[in-house]
């Protein structure tokens, strides 16, 4: 490696440290700076951005947007609640499974914001430690990214595995990532379920509760979604986006099914944004809908803040490996020769310095094809993208951290040491190594 190369590699890497700290919409704009600087400083031929993912995230993002706009998202809420506090006992692991196929459902985490504070108050009156499963539940808000059929990530894994020889659907993605991502939840669940000082032995907590101020604002108000009357149109909505999902699976599995041109039938790409776009217009035309609320809402802006981050950064990276794919080649391919499953370290580390998994897959899973990794293995540690646990500035991760009143769940005096860092390192560790095991069997 030469020290031009590792000049420009740091100037990437700084581009991602700065967009992180700043956060939002700055991990894809100073991503550009990073990108400027390799073409106009040192002449480096800019790669391509990710078109294709970036137009599939617009599509579903804005039918979920709209979903949540008609009052669906509520509705998944309240079904959500009901189950939590008829079995508060086993919040610990319900409240992850609850999370988790949310996400997997809508096709991102930030669902998790409506529902974290309902878990935190049924975990208090249960007098359950609410770190127990607050930090588990954001991680498996997270993991059900890889889970989902609409979600960038295994879109995007799809379309480039098929471009690179690898003839692989979503519903196969699906049935690797599911069991093997609900496997590391329920291990990270396990281990969280005794976490910790119980509250009556806590005498940080116990402490707190001596201040009458401190006392009121712990157990004075309780979050819930169970007062809230759900009109037919917003469950109409729900029904129009489970049938968006259930063509597009239909549509995967038999894509006989599609029209075709000179023998080549439409893409899934375009399938996916088609369908998404159609089931939001029916549900602005039949649910009531208002598009200007949808706009306004978390689902629909934090989409488009994941757009351009993937675009920024997916695009620095793209620009930066497809000029240097010989050497990485060279230095690489005896590692991944031996030890193929070790692209997984590299996948956890980049997607701790972006916060995207879909933004590690567009960047990384063409460079791990070209250095000859073959396709069974590289779904065998999908899993391994969602390293942005890791150092807890992940909105989801600080929301929950406000939203737990108890002060359980924290980020330690020493960053590191942070209420997620356990529950995520297991469930991505066992979700890999299920993962992997899953495709050696069946591939």
């Amino acid at each position: 490696m030469t020290l031009l190369m590792i000049l420009q590699l740091l100037i990437v890497l700084g581009a991602l440290w700065v967009g992180s700290r700043y956060g939002s919409l700055a991990l894809g704009a100073i991503s550009g700076i990073g990108l400027a600087l390799l073409v106009f400083g040192f002449s480096m031929k800019p790669g391509s951005p990710p078109t294709d993912v970036i137009y599939i995230i617009i599509a579903a993002v804005t039918c979920a947007g709209i979903m949540q706009a008609s009052g669906g998202m509520d509705w998944l809420i309240q079904i959500a609640e009901k189950m939590l506090r008829k079995h508060p006992d086993r919040i610990t692991f319900l409240a992850p499974l609850c999370t988790f196929f949310l996400t997997v459902l809508v096709g991102t985490g930030h669902v998790v914001y409506t529902l974290m504070p309902i878990i935190c108050d049924i975990a208090l009156k249960k007098g359950i430690r609410p770190e127990r499963p607050c930090g588990v539940a954001s991680i498996a808000s997270q993991v059900g990214i890889t889970c989902s059929p609409i979600a960038a990530a295994v879109v995007a894994f799809v379309s480039i595995s098929n471009a690179n020889g690898f003839d692989i659907t979503i519903p196969k993605v699906l049935m690797v990532s599911i069991p093997s991502c609900l496997c590391g939840l329920m291990a990270a669940a396990a281990a969280s379920y005794h976490r910790g000082l119980d509250l009556d032995k806590d005498p940080v907590f116990q402490a707190r509760l001596k201040i009458p101020e401190q006392r009121d604002y712990i157990y004075g108000s309780g979050a819930t979604t169970l007062d809230k009357v759900i009109p037919i149109e917003a469950k109409r909505a729900v029904y129009i986006f489970l049938a968006a999902l259930g063509v597009i699976v239909l549509f995967a599995v038999v894509p006989s099914l599609l029209p075709a041109w000179d023998d080549k039938p439409l893409k899934m790409n375009i399938v996916i944004q088609i369908v998404m776009i159609s089931a939001a217009a029916l549900m602005i035309i039949f649910c009531k809908a208002s598009p200007k609320k949808a706009v306004a809402g978390p689902v629909w802006q934090s989409g488009m803040v994941a757009v351009v981050a993937i675009y920024g950064i997916a695009w620095l990276a793209d620009t930066y490996f497809s000029n240097y794919m010989t050497e990485m080649q060279t230095m690489l391919a005896d590692i991944v020769r031996q030890y193929p499953w070790s692209i997984a370290f590299v996948f956890f580390l980049v997607s701790v310095l972006i916060n995207s998994q879909g933004a590690v897959v567009v960047a990384m899973l063409p460079l791990a094809y070209s250095l000859g990794i073959e396709g069974p293995v590289l779904l065998g540690v999908l899993p391994s993208v969602y390293g942005y646990f890791f150092i807890p500035n992940y909105p989801s991760d600080i929301a929950t951290v406000n939203f737990d009143r108890s002060g359980t769940t924290v980020i330690g005096k020493y960053l590191l040491n942070h209420s997620f860092m356990m529950p995520g390192l297991i469930c991505v560790f066992i979700s890999t190594i299920v993962a992997y095991i899953i495709t050696m069997i069946f591939y």
